[in-house]
């Protein structure tokens, strides 16, 4: 195998952050970093001997303050983020069909995504798909707030997720009931808010789920679009 994928939680916001590994030549792209897990991360990267292509966000995150402009200035890495999420401070903004190459031959595919916001963005590698908030495992992300749109998001799981082969594994930004990984059939046929039930049942539905607001969106958005350093503006 000349390709590995790490994935590392964070317990206090339910947060997956992703290290796509380049075996032969060591390179790694960082995927949905959190800030308070610098060293974490980098303690990883360390003890794996990586260097550090990109740091690359699903989205503009609402429940955590993004480590990607930590880890760029302490890696040399380039930022890539959506460039519908306007994050200005990013070197490379992601319009759907766009690629990431790194290491000998590795290539990560973006795919817009939206609903959840409206620069929601999913990246294929490999046999894999990291899914942001965009398509959770037996879930998806909320839709009610920042640009949200709950039929956007039925549109892009359906049109742009549930049509890649089934054998594709699943990888979601977040998971709360300590899920790990699913499948690109699994949730066709299983997921609790999306199998079986049509577009206008879909946006009922999310419409009324009755959410809390995140407790740190007031922190993280502005945050976030600064890469997670606001001083840096």
């Amino acid at each position: 195998m000349e390709h590995e994928l790490h994935q590392l939680f964070d317990p206090e916001s339910s947060t997956f952050t992703y290290l796509l590994v380049d075996l032969p030549t060591r390179e790694a792209v960082v995927v949905d970093s959190v800030d308070h897990l610098l060293e974490r991360d980098l303690g990883v990267v360390r003890r794996l001997g990586l260097t550090v292509r990109y740091v690359v966000e699903t989205h503009a995150h609402a429940d955590h303050v993004t480590g990607a402009g930590l880890l760029q200035q302490r890696t040399g890495a380039q930022a890539a983020t959506p460039f519908k999420c306007g994050i200005s401070r990013a070197d490379i903004q992601l319009a759907h069909g766009d690629t990431l190459r790194f290491g000998a031959s590795e290539e990560i595919l973006a795919i817009h995504t939206p609903g959840h916001t409206s620069g929601s963005t999913s990246y294929r590698w490999r046999n894999h798909v990291l899914t942001g908030d965009t398509l959770l495992i037996d879930g998806c992300g909320r839709t009610d707030f920042q640009s949200g749109d709950a039929g956007s998001l039925y549109d892009s799981v359906h049109e742009r997720l549930f049509t890649l082969p089934e054998d594709t594994r699943v990888w979601p930004a977040h998971d709360y009931k300590g899920n790990t990984v699913s499948t690109i059939g699994h949730e066709k046929r299983h997921n609790a808010r999306l199998a079986g039930r049509d577009r206008t049942a879909f946006i009922e539905l999310m419409a009324n789920l009755k959410l809390p607001r995140p407790k740190l969106i007031d922190i993280a958005l502005p945050a976030n679009m600064l890469l997670g350093i606001p001083h840096a503006a």
